[in-house]
């Protein structure tokens, strides 16, 4: 049980509340004066101190500074006769964990240890208790999910839930959040299949919001009502990254709207991010824009044209903003934009590539894969990117500005664990989630396919061409050389095929707080 160090002058009046402690399993030592209770701090181990504020000699104040350096991790909670806002404002400044005001009870100490030392555990529990509540009713739900919105709902519980779980000491439970989430991308999978080729056959507002329709939905309309928008795009951007994210955003924003949308097949920057920018589907692209458009075999950029593709959209349905557009790329020494600069346009579009690069590059790199070794770390370091990266900072230069602001992602990325094996011919595409090719061999029961592109607005380069993407977390090998393939990519994160975290993404409004 924990060490505890109590240090006030009148000691004995508090031996009911050491005695209570004692009696719950903690061992409590006690010192009467702040030079005893310093030098009891460098030569033992303590877990938590409760300090007397008004003591003689050296004050609980005084008294304070000298315990965190000696034991800078050690959780003090002062306690003190005076309710004077200075005092209290010191001891927060003091990097107090808590504060009591005399006279204690028992129940204040109790809750206050409980707090500082067996909060993570006790909430650990509770999280894991309420999950056991609601394994079933997430079941339930996925079994029975037959619209867009429903799926919507149950990737926000299953996010929610593997955000609490990261840090869960109970890797059974882990797993079985993990089941459930596999589980939830098969049904999904059968979903994406059963219907994904049917909404190309109905109105535009009879589908679910997609990649074409994102900024004519949610962008152009915050600029015709009179706002200067800044639109960032962070390329492969999940739903459960933008959570981890979001807290850090607090100070100067708040999150107005909280949306998803289902991002096209491919989920692959050419298609989707293309389509956002131009508001039309691969196809009318490559009609209608023959020379901004590149296929997948030919070695050109294929994310060269987004300006000229917005541009033509802006022309297209006669919006006559002022516009901005810029890449930013942590790792590329590129200057981010002046907020400043941003707010003389009535839209500024900036895309960041540093997620995604983060992904090829754990895929690539041994050192990467063990930074980003499961989900946990991959959210972990997402936050430690955005913590410290210049975007961040550009988002607090733009609130100062009264911008709003608009978040989102072309598509997202799931982590690949089965291989499926296809063949095909040397002009087919190399993404390990989707392949387009004219000689492709595969099991049907393996993958969605697509043998008539045109009729979900995808172009072909050659008549017999055909789609195939895949289910869940599956990729496609080669049969030549099979098993370095699949060793190589296995554990991986891709995109280009079905899961919720490539298909349901996020698309935030943010207002400035002040």
């Amino acid at each position: 049980m924990a060490n505890i160090l109590w240090i006030d002058d009148e000691i004995d009046l508090l031996r009911a509340h050491i005695l209570l402690l004692e009696q719950k399993g903690y061992c409590v030592s006690t010192a009467t004066n702040g030079t005893d209770a310093i030098e009891m701090v460098r030569n033992q181990h303590f877990d938590l101190a409760f300090l007397d504020e008004n003591m003689p000699g050296l004050s609980g104040l005084e008294t304070l500074p000298r315990l965190k350096e000696a034991k800078p991790l050690l959780p003090v909670v002062m306690v003190t006769k005076s309710e004077e806002e200075n005092i209290m404002d010191q001891a927060v400044g003091a990097q107090i964990a808590d504060y009591l005001i005399k006279p204690v009870n028992p129940m204040q100490v109790l809750l206050s240890i409980k707090k500082h030392l067996h909060a993570k555990d006790l909430i650990s529990e509770k999280q894991l208790a309420d999950y056991r509540m609601e394994f079933s009713s997430i079941g339930t739900a996925i079994s029975q999910a037959r619209s867009m919105s429903e799926w919507m709902d149950l990737h926000r519980k299953l996010v929610s839930w593997r955000l609490k779980m990261l840090d869960s000491s109970d890797p059974s439970v882990r797993q079985i959040l993990e089941m459930q989430q596999n589980e939830a991308n098969t049904e999904f999978s059968k979903y994406i299949r059963n219907n994904y080729i049917e909404w190309f056959g109905k109105r535009a507002d009879e589908r679910p919001p997609m990649s074409p329709n994102l900024m004519r939905n949610k962008v152009f309309p915050l600029i015709d009502a009179g706002q200067k928008v800044l639109f960032v795009l962070i390329d492969n951007l999940r739903y459960d990254q933008w959570r981890a994210i979001e807290p850090l955003l607090a100070d100067d924003w708040r999150t107005e709207t909280d949306e998803l949308y289902c991002t096209i097949l491919p989920t692959s920057t050419q298609y989707a991010r293309n389509a956002i920018f131009a508001g039309l589907m691969p196809l009318e692209i490559q009609q209608s824009f023959p020379d901004l458009w590149v296929y997948d075999e030919e070695e050109e950029g294929k994310n060269q044209f987004e300006e000229q593709l917005l541009q033509n959209q802006l022309q297209r349905l006669g919006k006559n903003y002022t516009v901005r557009y810029s890449k930013g790329n942590t790792l590329g020494g590129q200057r981010s934009p002046n907020a400043k600069e941003l707010a003389q346009h009535q839209l500024s579009v900036v895309v960041y590539n540093f997620v995604d690069l983060m992904s090829h590059a754990r895929t690539d790199s041994a050192m990467m894969k063990q930074l980003a070794s499961d989900e946990s770390a991959y959210l972990s370091l997402t936050r430690s990117w955005f913590q410290h990266s210049d975007l961040r900072q550009l988002l607090k230069e733009a609130a100062a500005q009264g911008l709003k602001v608009v978040i989102t992602t072309d598509h997202g990325t799931t982590r690949v664990m089965r291989p499926v094996k296809v063949v095909g011919d040397r002009a087919t595409s190399n993404n390990l989630r989707y392949k387009l090719g004219k000689n492709l061999n595969y099991s049907a029961k393996e993958v969605f396919e697509i043998r008539n592109p045109e009729a979900v607005h995808l172009p072909k380069p050659n008549v017999s061409s055909a789609y195939i993407f895949a289910y869940g977390d599956t990729f496609m090998a080669y049969p030549n050389n099979y098993n370095h393939f699949v060793n190589l990519y296995r554990d991986t994160f891709q995109h280009g095929g079905i899961s919720l975290d490539e298909m349901l993404v996020p698309i935030i409004t943010l207002s400035p707080l002040r």
